[in-house]
């Protein structure tokens, strides 16, 4: 079960990043580093981080890098040492069939996280009522995260009976969409909100084509002549590993937004274009998000949070034109990157070091 400053936080809404794997020219792990970015996304203000996830760079898991646990292991610690006086959730991601997914759960609770990222993308073929079963399997070890990830990806679409099977589930805490698609995302949405459970599980957009759009959208539904509002609260991003003070500050904007008046919202929508337009810069839509994680790497490079922007995987690389797109938009929106920040952040840093 979560405990209850956690459960709070989830529920207020807050940024949580998906933190990428730092490694150095040999493509090894950059512990050094791997901990800087850790407290970057403390320092920033972030409610939290999602480790061993995408970003974090599937890879690890593979025998002979073996990182998973490590990555998982050094992140809980440099949080614990940082000593907060505020809750912070530490997701986990959790791959595989269910005898994998099972092992990472049992490592993730054994370390401490609160939550784990349950990804489906291993079920190709299985029925629903199949990975309904898993979810139940990995939800008996550690709170579940879930997941809907975009099909562009290695995702599968479900159905709406599906999420109101699944967020039936006890111990299911929040579900992460990342559909970037409005039908199905319509679909959780108001099958979370037809549940038992509704008051029970948080929603966090991973809609990176519609950030600022999420979270300022109400979705009502007449059930049973009973008028239910259901919003995303937060976001768990990829692209909230980068500029991530912005972010937070973001987020608070809002936050703010939906409590004054209506005509705000106009503004927070064209900041929502804005924000697109950086995303489609970082996550290489224009090539079937090829750069996705190098162009993550290549804004923590310029920053100096990272050395380079390796990965595990050699084909993995920018895109023709994607740095040029990421100069262009942080030169086009100055207000929603934080190298200042980071500058600073560094610099103190050094001067302890």
């Amino acid at each position: 079960m979560l405990i209850e400053d956690i459960k709070n936080l989830l529920f207020d809404g807050t940024v949580i990043p998906a933190h990428p794997l730092a490694l150095n020219a040999a493509l090894q792990l950059d512990e050094q580093k791997q901990r800087g970015l850790t407290r970057y996304y403390m320092a920033s203000g972030a409610g939290g981080i999602a480790i061993g996830v995408h970003t974090t760079q599937f890879e690890i898991r593979d025998p002979a890098v073996n990182l998973f646990e490590k990555v998982l292991e050094i992140t809980a610690d440099e949080i614990a040492k940082a000593d907060l006086k505020r809750p912070f959730i530490k997701v986990a991601g959790i791959c595989g069939l269910t005898p994998q997914a099972s092992r990472e759960a049992t490592i993730a609770a054994k370390l401490g996280y609160d939550m784990g990222l349950v990804s489906m993308a291993a079920f190709r073929n299985e029925s629903e009522s199949e990975i309904i079963a898993h979810v139940k399997t990995i939800a008996g070890i550690i709170p579940v995260f879930g997941f809907y990830l975009q099909t562009a990806i290695g995702g599968r679409a479900y159905s709406y009976d599906f999420w109101r099977q699944f967020a039936e589930i006890p111990n299911v805490y929040a579900i992460k969409i990342a559909a970037f698609n409005r039908y199905q995302t319509l679909d959780v949405v108001r099958a979370v909100a037809h549940s038992s459970r509704r008051e029970e599980i948080a929603l966090y957009t991973g809609n990176d084509d519609n950030i600022v759009a999420d979270l300022l959208t109400p979705y009502r539904f007449n059930i049973d002549g009973q008028m239910v509002e259901k919003r995303f609260v937060g976001g768990l991003l990829g692209h909230w590993a980068v500029w991530t003070l912005s972010a937070v500050e973001l987020l608070a904007a809002v936050k703010s937004t939906l409590a004054g008046p209506a005509a705000d919202a106009l503004n927070m929508l064209a900041t929502n274009v804005a924000v697109t337009d950086m995303n489609a810069a970082i996550f290489d839509p224009a090539h079937g998000f090829h750069g996705c994680i190098t162009g993550v790497h290549e804004v923590l490079r310029r920053q100096g949070l990272l050395d380079g922007i390796w990965t595990l995987n050699p084909a993995e690389n920018l895109s023709p034109g994607q740095s040029e797109e990421i100069t262009r938009v942080i030169e086009a929106y100055p207000h929603l990157v934080d190298d200042a920040f980071v500058a600073a952040l560094l610099e103190k840093e050094n001067s302890l070091t």
